[in-house]
């Protein structure tokens, strides 16, 4: 059995007009179309809907039991149109540790200011977990702080974000200008491998202190910013990370004989991901204001 909803759309149409002519007008059909959904209609039920009395239809006893059960799929199925016309399915976003508690916040008050009631799913993990949730396409879209090396994922650059180098106000670091000697000999504190901040880290400045001194790894920037005020050693991270600590004094940034430490963040997403209206929306949003 094949019923479409356009049979039952011609057949809760008939019903209310009472004549497949008007039904037909309705529902910008000829009048043939509308004749022969109803007799194909019928003849997958394997009765008949209305009597024919004279040139009118007339719902039997079949069509009356028909009737709620058509109303009721035809208007499941408009809502499942609107839903699709609105597109409010919800967003996937991953994000990296960086962006998702220093940056993607702000992106998304904007957002919810004007779209406060769609669905906006976020997760936060390092750089290689975000990467590995776009290839696996567990996230729609993916905000990271390094590189991604994957053929199946288109990479875009997204932001620009200063790095520094900070000890506590009360290491011998902070007394003046620092050397790179000075900088290899001191513990260094660091992101866990997988990282963008790491790998960044690890390419801009620690590939100048070929004997750096490791101290310890820890998985997240707050840690390490705490790890670092209490004395335990030196760190890099984004200055967005540790404005609110340098404005009030409790880390200190140092001046390193090397130029700006830049890296770039990146916008990723499989490049079979189509990219919904909805999607694009939201990525808008993203957009540096």
């Amino acid at each position: 059995m094949h019923i479409t909803l356009r049979q039952l759309e011609v057949f809760a149409e008939v019903l209310k007009s009472g004549s497949t002519t008007q039904a037909s007008q309705v529902l910008s059909l000829s009048q043939s179309a509308v004749s022969a959904a109803l007799a194909d209609l019928e003849g997958q039920l394997g009765v008949r809907l209305f009597d024919r009395v004279g040139k009118r239809l007339v719902v039997n006893e079949h069509g009356r039991l028909l009737y709620p059960q058509a109303v009721g799929l035809l208007e499941q199925a408009g809502e499942i149109e609107q839903l699709f016309h609105n597109d409010v399915g919800a967003i996937r976003v991953g994000a990296s540790s960086t962006i998702g508690n220093y940056i993607l916040p702000e992106v998304v008050a904007r957002y919810r200011r004007d779209f406060p009631d769609l669905p906006l799913d976020i997760s936060i993990g390092n750089s290689q977990d975000v990467i590995n949730a776009v290839a696996d396409f567990r996230v729609d879209i993916g905000l990271i702080e390094g590189p991604c090396h994957m053929a199946d994922i288109v990479t875009e650059p997204w932001l620009e974000d200063e790095l520094v180098v900070f000890v506590a106000p009360t290491s011998p670091l902070a007394q003046g200008a620092v050397t790179l000697e000075q900088l290899a000999a001191a513990p260094w504190i660091l992101r866990e491998q997988g990282s963008g901040t790491r790998e960044i880290v690890d390419y801009l400045l620690l590939s100048h202190l070929p004997h750096f001194r490791p101290g310890m790894e820890l998985g997240n920037s707050e840690a390490i910013k705490h790890a670092v005020r209490n004395g335990l050693g030196v760190s890099c991270l984004s200055r967005r990370v540790i404005e609110e600590q340098l404005d009030n004094g409790t880390l200190v940034a140092l001046d390193v004989p090397l130029p700006t430490l830049v890296r770039t963040l990146y916008r990723i997403h499989h490049r079979q991901k189509h990219i919904s209206s909805a999607l694009q929306r939201f990525l808008r949003y993203c957009e540096p204001v």
